[in-house]
C-alpha cells in the first residue's frame, strides 16, 4: 500500500472511487452520495486544498482524506462559527484549516491506514489551527474517536446539530503545526 499526495485535478479524475469509498465507510443511500459527490467536485476549488489517498498495489482507493482552509461563507464553517463563543471563534477559526473528509474502506480498516492519512494531511495543512466534525459515538469503541483523540484533538462543541441531520456531532480541534 503506498500513501500519495493529490492534487485537485487527482481526486476530481478518481471522484467515482472516493465516492465509493464514502459511501462504503458512511454507509449513506445512493441518492445521499450524488449530492455528496457535487459538493466534493466543488471543494477541490478552495483555497488551501490538501488531499490524500492511499492506493492498494493495483491503484485501486483504499482511503482517503482532504480539507481546505476554513472561512466565512463556507456552510460548515458559517454553522459552526454561529455556536461558538466569540473567544472560541477567535482561537480555533481565524487561521483554521478544516478536515472535511476522512475514510477508510471498511474492508481496509484496521491497518492504520486512518492514523496516515491524517498524519499525512495534517503535515501538509496550513493554519494555526485545524477543525473537523465527527458523529457523536462511544469514545472507547469508535476507530475514529480513538484516532482523534490520540492525534491531541479537544473537544471545541459536543452534541453540536447542523441543519437537516438529526445526529449530534462533535466538533473537535487541535493547534499546528503537528
Amino acid at each position: 500500500m503506498r500513501l500519495v499526495a493529490w492534487t485537485p485535478d487527482d481526486l476530481t479524475r478518481r471522484l467515482d472511487d472516493v465516492i465509493g469509498v464514502y459511501g462504503s465507510a458512511m454507509g449513506y443511500p445512493a441518492d445521499l452520495l450524488e449530492t455528496r459527490r457535487g459538493y466534493i467536485a466543488a471543494h477541490v476549488r478552495r483555497r488551501g486544498f490538501r488531499a490524500v489517498a492511499t492506493l492498494d498495489p493495483t491503484g485501486t482507493l483504499l482511503g482517503f482524506g482532504y480539507g481546505y482552509t476554513s472561512g466565512s461563507g463556507q456552510w460548515w464553517h458559517d454553522q459552526v462559527r454561529a455556536a461558538l463563543s466569540r473567544p472560541a471563534r477567535k482561537t480555533w477559526l481565524a487561521d483554521c484549516f478544516e478536515v472535511v473528509e476522512l475514510h477508510v474502506h471498511p474492508n481496509a480498516q484496521g491497518h492504520r491506514l486512518g492514523t496516515a492519512q491524517l498524519r499525512a494531511l495534517l503535515t501538509m495543512a496550513t493554519g494555526k489551527t485545524t477543525l473537523l466534525s465527527t458523529p457523536e459515538a462511544d469514545e472507547q469503541r469508535s476507530r475514529a474517536w480513538r484516532l482523534y483523540r490520540r492525534f491531541g484533538f479537544v473537544d471545541v462543541l459536543r452534541n453540536f446539530h447542523f441543519p437537516g441531520d438529526d445526529r449530534a456531532f462533535a466538533i473537535l480541534g487541535r493547534t499546528l503545526p503537528l
